[in-house]
This record gives C-alpha cells, sequence and structure tokens, in this order.
C-alpha cells in the first residue's frame, strides 16, 4: 500500500486524511508533519499515525498531500523540494495555487496534482475537482481522485477550469446554506418556529438533492413537475424572477470565478 505524507492536517487536511484511514488506509504508512505539540498529540491519538518533521514525513513517500494555507506553500516547498521522491505525486489542496508554482519549486519533472475540495467533504459528501500537471500521467490523476473520493465525488478538469470549479462546489455550499437561510426565514414570516422551519428547509433540501442526483433528471424539468399553473410553487417562482434571483445566481457564480482567478494571479 502507498505510503502518504500530508503537509499540514487542518480542517480538510485532516478530514482527507480521517477518510483515506476509514477507507482501509494503514495508520502505519501515513505521516504527518505538525508543529504544533499539542496538536500533533492529538493527531496521534485520535489517528494513530506517525507525526513528524516535515522532512521526514516526504522521504519516501509516494503521495504527498499539500494542505497548507496558500501563502505557506512557497516556504513549504523550500523546505522539502530535496527530500520529495521522484517518482512521487504531489497533491495540493492548497486554493488558488496553480501547478506550475510546485514545479518550479519541485525537482524536474515531479508529478503535481492540483486539487479543489469543498466543505461537504467534512461529513464525506465532498466534492473535488482535480487537475492534472505538466508531468502526471493519467494513471497518477486516477490514483488522486480515487484517495480523495473516500471523501466524496471527483471530477477531472483542465487547470484553466479551476476557477469555475472554485465557483461552481468550492463556494458552492455558501449559496447553499444562504438559501437555506433565507427559506428558514420566510417560512417564520409567515408563521412557523425557527426550529421547524430549519427541519423542513433542511430535510427538503436533502430530499431534492437526492432526487435531483438519483433521477437523472436535469432540474429544469424536476422543477416544473412541481410547478402548477397558477399555483404555489408558480407564485414563488414568478417572485423570484421578478426579483432578480436568477441573475443575481449566475451572476454571483461568474463573480466568483472572476475573483478566483484574480486571487491565483
Amino acid at each position: 500500500m502507498s505510503t502518504i505524507a500530508f503537509l499540514g492536517a487542518g480542517v480538510m487536511g485532516e478530514t482527507i486524511l480521517a477518510a483515506i484511514l476509514r477507507a482501509g488506509q494503514s495508520p502505519a504508512d501515513v505521516r504527518v508533519a505538525e508543529k504544533n505539540a499539542e496538536r500533533a498529540d492529538d493527531l496521534r491519538q485520535t489517528h494513530g499515525v506517525t507525526v513528524t518533521e516535515a522532512l521526514d514525513a516526504v522521504t519516501g513517500a509516494d503521495v504527498v498531500v499539500v494542505a497548507v494555507k496558500p501563502q505557506d506553500v512557497p516556504a513549504v516547498l523550500a523546505d522539502v523540494a530535496g527530500a520529495v521522491s521522484p517518482s512521487a505525486t504531489v497533491v495540493s489542496i492548497a486554493a488558488g495555487v496553480r501547478t506550475a508554482t510546485f514545479e518550479a519549486a519541485l525537482p524536474a519533472g515531479t508529478a503535481v496534482v492540483r486539487a479543489m475540495p469543498n466543505t461537504p467533504a467534512l461529513v464525506g459528501e465532498g466534492m473535488f475537482g482535480v487537475s492534472a500537471g505538466s508531468s502526471c500521467t493519467d494513471a497518477q490523476v486516477q490514483a488522486v481522485a480515487d484517495l480523495l473520493g473516500t471523501a466524496g465525488r471527483v471530477v477531472v478538469v483542465d487547470e484553466s477550469l479551476q476557477d469555475a470549479v472554485t465557483a461552481v462546489s468550492g463556494s458552492g455550499p455558501a449559496y447553499v446554506f444562504y438559501l437555506v437561510e433565507q427559506m428558514i426565514a420566510g417560512g417564520v414570516e409567515a408563521g412557523l418556529d425557527p426550529a421547524t422551519a430549519r427541519t423542513l428547509a433542511t430535510q427538503t433540501l436533502l430530499g431534492a438533492a437526492t432526487l435531483l442526483d438519483r433521477s437523472g433528471d436535469e432540474p429544469a424539468e424536476l422543477r416544473r413537475r412541481v410547478t402548477s399553473p397558477g399555483g404555489t410553487t408558480a407564485a414563488a417562482i414568478s417572485t423570484f424572477d421578478e426579483t432578480g434571483v436568477a441573475d443575481g445566481l449566475r451572476a454571483g457564480v461568474v463573480a466568483a470565478a472572476r475573483r478566483s482567478a484574480e486571487l491565483s494571479g
């Protein structure tokens, strides 16, 4: 089984770590670089993995997951570049950092895969958009997809589309939470207590998403089936159209993609 090193184990790094262990990865083959002593002890006790210095973590590792903050990537790569195995695959979940940045800092020919996760990975329902660097083989990309797939679903896209991935799925959970906030607020305004409104809105979202996923039907078709002419749903959709909800949502996704491109340079 592959030896996997994690450089950083914050929320998302630990989420992936826990997922691969649940999927059968042996803790004995996982090494984590963590400088904070208290945090290191917690990782050892919780997951049974080896917690060590960055150089020791990456030495001999088949896969190196870089899970530090984007601004910390250059310093981390400078520290470990000489210890990364020529055959290793380096996986970045550092938002906005291009594969070219990694390839410039690592030995020539190092395989790099960039991944954009989202927070539902915390409950095993994440969405990862992955992109291959210039030296990465299809087999290496698939291996990374299998690894990240333990925490959700994976799509493989050209790196030029990562800003769009960020806008749709990376930031997307916030859009959904925003929608549910307004559904709850509307329910309360219509007379429900907040707890009941939350239960109704949350389960409706979960059920609708599951139906959309399992049916294979287009969302517009599913919406039409619920929308009887002159009925309650039609009144709501008409109000959404009149107040510019649809235009605002589309514009928001495009704005997120544009901002992602600005941040990644």
